[in-house]
């Protein structure tokens, strides 16, 4: 469950912007929830120095917390081509990828959820929406690969 809050986060910096000037608290607990997140690595890092130094360390600090999946794009691709480097744009692309699957299975995993009368999406769910969502072969390998990663984290 705390792995599918993290890229939800990463879906969503044009929510985060509004979230930072305040008005956005009113809008739904959820962006609220998740909000704390982000608040709670800003004053671990610098929150004093941050206000004394004026706005440019905020707006760093902004663009800190937009969370990506690109250093684990990188450890990936390290671990397949460990002689292969990526460009910038080829990085931004895998990332929106990553988002944009995310973004398909989460739905069909929640619309799953919704029409069997269930409150929790589980790994159950995932399963369902991976075998929907990907074709063929692709979804065969995804599902074994999905298995062993539950199955090692149970484990652990």
């Amino acid at each position: 469950a705390a792995a599918s809050m993290a890229p939800k986060a990463e879906k969503k910096p044009a929510a985060k912007k509004p979230a930072e000037e305040e008005p956005a608290a009113e809008k739904a607990p959820v962006p609220a929830g998740k909000k704390p997140k982000a608040e709670k690595r800003l004053p671990a890092g610098k929150t004093a120095a941050g206000k004394e130094g004026g706005d440019k360390k905020g707006k760093k600090k902004a663009k800190k917390s937009v969370e990506t999946y690109k250093i684990y794009i990188f450890k990936v691709l390290k671990q397949v081509h460990p002689d292969i480097g990526i460009s910038s744009k080829a990085m931004s692309i895998m990332n929106s990828f990553i988002n944009d699957i995310f973004e398909k299975l989460a739905g069909e995993a929640a619309k799953l959820a919704r029409y069997n009368k269930k409150p929790t999406i589980t790994s159950r769910e995932i399963q369902t929406s991976v075998r929907l969502v990907l074709p063929g072969e692709l979804a065969k390998h995804a599902v074994s690969e999905g298995t062993k990663a539950v199955t090692k984290f149970t484990s652990s």
